[in-house]
């Protein structure tokens, strides 16, 4: 495999992510699997290493998920930013919640599956948000 593969999204990890948002029925082509593989990837590395100079400016060495949500507002994808920033919230608070769960353990498994059900699907409801016109 040459370097440029190995630097690029998983294709097959891509596809299934275009699949989710497609009709049942529409079939992607591998030039289009392939192109959007590339594109993406770019995007990831271009904020990436806006984060990463943000943290090398500051001394630091590990880039967390605030660093990258700066970096998309700073070059310009504010609405994107405000929706990660509410997802790592929303992804922190979960995380939070997870020992107070682990120390409850199975007293009560219907209110800690309602608690996870209600959790998963306030990322369902993020993740419509972020499909919408990220333009209006």
């Amino acid at each position: 495999m040459d370097d440029e593969q190995e630097r690029l999204l998983p294709i097959a990890n891509v596809g299934r992510i275009m699949k989710q948002i497609l009709p049942a029925t529409a079939k992607i082509s591998k030039k289009a699997k392939q192109t959007l593989q590339e594109c993406s990837t770019e995007f990831i590395s271009f904020v990436t290493a806006e984060a990463s100079d943000k943290c090398h400016k500051e001394n630091r060495k590990t880039v967390n998920g605030d660093d990258i949500c700066w970096a998309l507002s700073t070059l310009g994808f504010d609405n994107y930013s405000e929706a990660m920033v509410r997802y790592l919230n929303k992804y922190r608070e979960a995380e939070r919640q997870k020992p107070d769960l682990n120390k409850a353990g199975s007293s009560n498994p219907d209110q800690d599956k309602q608690q996870l059900e209600e959790s998963n699907n306030g990322n369902d409801q993020l993740g419509k948000q972020n499909n919408e016109d990220p333009s209006s």
